[in-house]
Formats: structure tokens, sequence, C-alpha cells
């Protein structure tokens, strides 16, 4: 690196050249050998460590049995499906017991049913082998799904990090909740304050928003909003909740599970709503008139992006 140190145990591993830091890793492509057998393919990092043949056929099987490639020791890479080739590749990064596993992007090239059916055995290995596994990924869904922490990072520098429901539900910046799912941003100045939070106003609407004691923003300040499509519901004229906006529904799509809704409101704009297919109360269509409602604790101060 051009600052800094690389630690591994809280060893400074920094001048040790690539091939000497004990990392195991699955790359995109998964770079198996095409003239190899799978089982000259995991058995390759132990043949440059010069390990005997006996215990190389016995680390390769283990590594087999770990991966459910059992039977498949003798085919070429060519005669496997993606998912197959893909544990071949685990299977090489752990056969010879690595301090720490890279993944950089290893589920990217599998289609949708695949990737979330290995993002389910990726768990499961990793809780079976015991290791920190460190996973590069531009999909959200599968970095909140895999981890136990997840680091956020915008050119080259960290934004925030931490389990994958705070990062969710908490996020810092608008890039961490834009990044992080869908959101969206509604942005007003301090009004008022009221017991456990604060009123911004934006037009003529005023939005009451919860908020710890010890961050309340001052009077006249201007706040920027993070909600979550998910945490806003179609409203009755009868029903109640700490927020209500009135808009149009400008285009809405069947996603199966629920309905997406963009709806226009005159003081947030285009505002985005996801509701399950049982908690939508209408059949929705261009034009109607609703009302959104979400409770003052749904929404999340967020800083502005650095310029």
């Amino acid at each position: 690196p051009t600052a800094g140190a690389i630690l591994l145990d809280g060893k400074d591993i920094t001048p040790l050249p690539p091939e000497r830091r004990d990392f195991g890793m699955v790359f995109q492509g998964y770079a198996l050998f095409p003239h190899m057998t799978v089982a000259e393919n995991v058995a390759f990092p132990l043949r440059v460590r010069k390990l005997s043949a006996a215990d190389r056929e016995t680390k390769v099987r283990a590594a087999l049995d770990l991966v459910q490639l059992q039977g498949f020791a003798e085919r070429l890479p060519r005669q496997l499906s993606g998912g197959q080739q893909q544990r071949v590749a685990l299977a090489r990064a752990l056969v010879f017991d690595p301090a720490l596993l890279l993944l950089d992007e290893p589920l990217s090239a599998l289609d949708k049913k695949l990737r979330a059916e290995l993002q389910e055995e990726l768990k499961a290995l990793h809780r079976r082998v015991g290791r920190t596994f460190v996973n590069v990924t531009h999909d959200q869904e599968e970095a909140l799904s895999l981890s136990d922490r997840v680091a956020i990072l915008n050119h080259g520098k960290l934004i925030q990090e931490g389990a994958p429901a705070h990062l969710y539900e908490q996020p810092r910046t608008r890039f961490v909740a834009d990044f992080l799912g869908k959101s969206n941003f509604l942005q007003g100045e301090v009004r008022e304050s009221v017991p456990g939070g604060f009123v911004i106003g934006a037009g003529a609407t005023r939005i009451v928003q919860a908020v710890a004691e010890n961050h309340r923003p001052a009077h006249g300040s201007r706040v920027l909003l993070s909600l979550r499509p998910e945490k806003i519901t179609l409203m009755s004229e009868q029903d109640e909740a700490d927020n209500i906006v009135e808009g149009r529904i400008a285009a809405w799509s069947y996603l199966g599970a629920g309905f997406g809704l963009n709806v226009e409101t005159s003081d947030f704009g285009l505002l985005r709503v996801a509701l399950p297919t049982w908690r939508t109360p209408i059949a929705p269509r261009e034009g109607l008139a609703v009302r959104l409602g979400w409770s003052a604790a749904a929404s999340v101060p967020v800083m502005e992006d650095a310029a």
C-alpha cells in the first residue's frame, strides 16, 4: 500500500510478497486450468508447496468433500456447470488451509437462482471452515445476506462499516443509504422540537422525525432524511400516522410478492413505495390519488456526501 499497514492476526505482513501472505483466492472467472482435472486443479497449491503425493491426495479428497464434489475428481472444467466450477475454485483456495480467504465477486457469473443457492452454500461453508472470508461484491443483497460485517467504500475511502442490519437501518450518509437497497431522500428545514424528535418543513409539508436527544439538530438547520420504500404504507382517509403525504401514482409495477409504486408529491418530488401484496388495499393505476404514511422512527437523518 502507499500508506498504512496490512495486519493479519496483529502481525504486520506488509513487506511480504503476495504469495507468502497465506491467503486463499477465488477469482471472478474462477481461473481453473482447462487442461487439468478437478483433482489436479485443487492439488495445484499443494504441488507449489511441495507436499508429498500422499498428502496431496488426502487433502484434495477432503477439500472436494468440503464443497460436495465427491466423484468429480477426474472431470475437466469444461465438463462442469458454472456452479460446480465455482466449487472447484473454492476447494483449490481452501485446500492448503489459508489464514484468510479472498473472494472477488465469485457469484457474479451465475444466474440469479443459482447465485441465491450458492450464497447459502457459501454461508454453510464459512461455518464449517471457521476462517475469515473477505468477499468483494457490487451486489447489495449478496453483501447483506452473506456477511457478518460489511464495509462500504467510495473512491477508495471507507465510508461506513458494521453489521449488515445496522448499515441498512442506520446509514450515516446519503451514499450508504442509496448504495444499500433503495431510499427516498427528504430534505427540509428544522422548524421545531417535539418530545423525542424534531419537525422539518418542506413547502407546506410537516415531517416529524424521531431522534436521540443528543443528536437533535439546531433550529433552522437543513436536514436530509433517508426513508426506505418499504417503510411507507398506503393510508385511507380514516388512518392516522406521524407523517402523511398526499400524491398521485406516476408509475407502478407488479413484482409477484408485492407492488412497486412511484408516487409524485408536491414537496418531495417522486417517492418510491414498496408494498407487499397483502398490504395493498387498492388496485394501483397511474394517476390515482393516494395518501402515504410512515412513523417518525421510519426515516433516518443522514449526511450529504462530501464533494
